[in-house]
């Protein structure tokens, strides 16, 4: 059965208690792990140091932290101690993010993504391990780290976000988990095989690694204003954050209308943006409109063979109260899951 995790919300929030306390309410509904991602608000590290204390029994991870403004060995020391305030329920979300943000946020060349984030990945397990680290990679060239603490009984898991077939493969082969985000069902369906091609290259077992899709999601008795917050977030992604989310989505038999949702974007036509999703397209990248319709979409993109879990996650222009809703109705347990 398809796990049910949460995404929480990547625009800002009033508190930080209003983030834990979100983190609170699914554990509540029984959520299986809470991600919380890092962007240009609060830090995740602090953040979910508080959600880990408040809660029992869901997971948390970074969904996601990037491999350039941290260090490996940082990460590490972060991995390890999360997971000891989190006993045992943490996992570490890993990413190359972007250019826009990497350079323009920053100041840090965006060269070698992918290479950087493999060796991040091996560096990280290599620092949890508690031995002392000895690494010699085409980017990282590390001597005499190791841990002045003890290392966690279990080591935590690292996922890696992935969009592109090479990004995905390499995933497979070094990797715990695979995050995705803002898939089709045909184009998560094509990039798991990727991540299975992955994983034979890396003579591992595809049920090692733990998949989980972040998916849009607004669930309101309002149905058309749910749909149209998810529109506009899905236009602002294609069209505001570079070019990585436009690209996949064109890998995804949607060339025309990213590019044409990119060029409106670029020269502040942002509601030409946002028009050019209609329903089928939006019903492909999210699970928006009435609780009913919401949780039909959802169930379909949770029957994916391959796929673990499935993130609810929430548009950029829900309130407080959308996002406890859409929580609500589309928790594990509820009709239609």
């Amino acid at each position: 059965m398809t796990a049910r995790d949460v995404h929480l919300p990547v625009a800002a929030q009033p508190s930080v208690d209003a983030l834990v306390d979100q983190t609170v309410r699914a554990e509540a509904l029984g959520y299986d792990r809470a991600w919380l991602p890092e962007t240009w608000g609060r830090d995740a590290v602090t953040t979910l140091t508080l959600m880990a204390d408040r809660t029992e029994t869901i997971g948390v991870g970074t969904g996601i932290v990037n491999v350039f403004s941290r260090s490996p060995a940082t990460l590490g020391q972060t991995a390890v101690t999360l997971q000891e305030v989190a006993d045992g329920r943490f996992r570490l979300g890993l990413g190359p993010s972007g250019p826009i943000l990497m350079e323009g946020w920053h100041g840090v060349d965006f060269e070698r993504p992918l290479r950087r984030t493999r060796e991040a990945v091996e560096i990280v397990n290599l620092v949890t391990s508690g031995e002392p680290v000895e690494y010699d990679g085409d980017v990282f060239d590390l001597s005499g780290f190791r841990l002045r603490c003890d290392p966690p009984e279990e080591r935590p898991p690292i996922d890696v976000a992935a969009m592109g077939p090479k990004a995905v493969e390499m995933t497979g082969r070094f990797a715990d988990g695979w995050h995705a985000t803002m898939f089709t069902p045909d184009g998560l369906a094509d990039r798991l095989g990727d991540l299975r091609r992955g994983t034979d290259l890396g003579d591992r077992d595809p049920e090692d690694v733990r998949t989980v899709l972040s998916l849009t999601c607004c669930a309101l008795d309002d149905g058309e204003r749910a749909r149209e917050l998810c529109r506009q977030h899905a236009a602002f992604y294609v069209g505001g954050m570079g070019t990585y989310y436009r690209d996949s989505l064109a890998r995804q038999g949607y060339e025309d209308e990213a590019h044409e949702i990119s060029a409106a974007w670029a020269s502040g036509e942002h509601e030409r943006a946002v028009d050019v999703i209609d329903d089928d397209m939006l019903d492909d990248l999210a699970a928006a409109g009435t609780p009913e319709r919401a949780r039909e979409t959802l169930q379909r993109f949770a029957s994916i063979d391959g796929l673990d879990a499935v993130a609810v996650g929430f548009p950029r222009g829900a309130d407080a109260d959308d996002i406890d809703a859409t929580l609500a109705a589309l928790a594990p347990g509820r009709a239609n899951t």
